[in-house]
């Protein structure tokens, strides 16, 4: 039994808005954490949504979307509360909301966006809104302090956030996303998928995967791919159609770009890549290039101040860090650069490899797992 694992079988209930890797980064880091748990503990899923491999036990949460946001996020905190009340070991959410002892931050706090810094009318604004003002009285509850309950962040940048929001005596964990490192690429898979996309031995295949591209960075990402030979070629997995409408504006570009709608099965086109851009405008921490890495994909990623995964690489070493995401010319440069490079290439290709494995989602279980073990001894 690996250090720090709870050695009786709990009863789990884990709270996200939708539960399955298609549906985005932090939805994937629940599914990737439970896949792991459900090994030896007893999960139930409490979400709006459920599309998963995984056959667990499902308690829907149902709301209309003819609703505002606003009052859809806050029936799902009364009623998750309601369905797990007294019924489980453990609640662990990635929600807002007042149920669960363990709380995990994947975004930037609501307050830390709105309230810090804010002047006395901003303030009046947010306030008087009736979606920020329940937003924020729901991060309220979620961060408070009490016995036998914690606050999980999923990187220091998001920890600094929330200390900044609410007090740097406020304890918070960090623990950090993992990555499922694979046996082995299948040259015979990248291969048939390089075909299928219309790439030969001479392209130089990059690849973008998100759930909103714009947020990623594919703006720039266009732009600094217009300014290079038609060898490199983009694929974006996950595009929506905001995305599409983007590249109708850049008819240049017209034969180079390969979208795909959102999947869970990603696999393939890692394996095919070349290169790996991540010019994010906001991550917390950036699990696309983590995965990116495992697949040994180098990588291009903002700079620590956009993306929370950055911090902990090393510029030319590790990856190439961007010091602006909108800066086109930094970007092309970065692609140029991996694309002619090739001991560069390899060179990263190597050390993010190595980097993957450090981050392993058995490592992640463990960590909760004696978090889990410390809460049960507090209560």
């Amino acid at each position: 039994m690996a250090a720090g694992v709870v050695e009786r079988r709990l009863r789990i209930a884990l709270l996200v808005d939708r539960f399955g890797n298609r549906f985005g980064g932090a939805e994937s880091y629940g599914v990737e954490l439970v896949r792991v748990l459900a090994q030896r503990h007893e999960i139930s899923i409490v979400a709006r949504d459920y599309d998963c491999d995984l056959a667990l036990t499902y308690l829907p949460v149902k709301v209309s979307c003819r609703l505002p946001s606003w009052l859809r996020v806050l029936y799902f905190a009364w009623r998750a509360h309601r369905l797990t009340r007294g019924r489980f070991d453990i609640v662990h959410s990635h929600m807002n909301g007042w149920a669960g002892q363990v709380q995990v931050m994947h975004v930037t706090p609501v307050r830390y966006n709105h309230l810090n810094s804010a002047g006395w009318l901003k303030r009046l604004r947010v306030w008087t809104s009736p979606r920020l003002a329940t937003y924020l009285l729901l991060e309220k509850a979620r961060v408070r302090a009490a016995p036998a309950r914690r606050m999980v962040a999923v990187s220091h940048l998001i920890a600094e956030q929330v200390h900044a929001s609410y007090g740097a005596t406020l304890t918070v964990t960090t623990i950090l996303p993992g990555v499922r490192v694979p046996v082995a690429v299948v040259a015979e898979r990248r291969r048939a998928t390089r075909i299928a996309l219309g790439w030969n031995a001479d392209t130089i295949g990059c690849l973008l995967v998100a759930r909103n591209p714009l947020r990623k960075g594919l703006p720039t990402l266009l732009s600094a791919l217009d300014q290079l030979p038609p060898v490199y070629r983009l694929l974006v997995v996950g595009a929506d159609q905001a995305a599409n409408d983007l590249l109708r504006g850049v008819p240049s570009l017209q034969g180079r770009i390969h979208f795909v709608a959102p999947t869970p099965d990603v696999a393939p086109y890692f394996e095919a890549a070349d290169i790996y851009a991540h010019p994010t405008l906001n991550d917390s921490f950036g699990m696309a290039p983590l995965e990116a890495m495992s697949y040994g994909v180098p990588v291009i990623i903002s700079g620590p101040i956009y993306c929370g995964f950055a911090q902990y690489l090393r510029h030319e070493q590790d990856a190439l860090i961007l010091n602006d995401p909108c800066d086109r010319q930094e970007l092309a440069r970065a692609l140029s650069r991996l694309g002619s490079d090739t001991s560069l290439r390899e060179q990263l290709a190597r050390n993010g490899l190595n980097m993957a494995r450090l981050y392993s989602w058995e490592a992640v279980a463990a960590r909760y797992e004696a978090l889990y073990e410390e809460l049960l001894q507090e209560r």
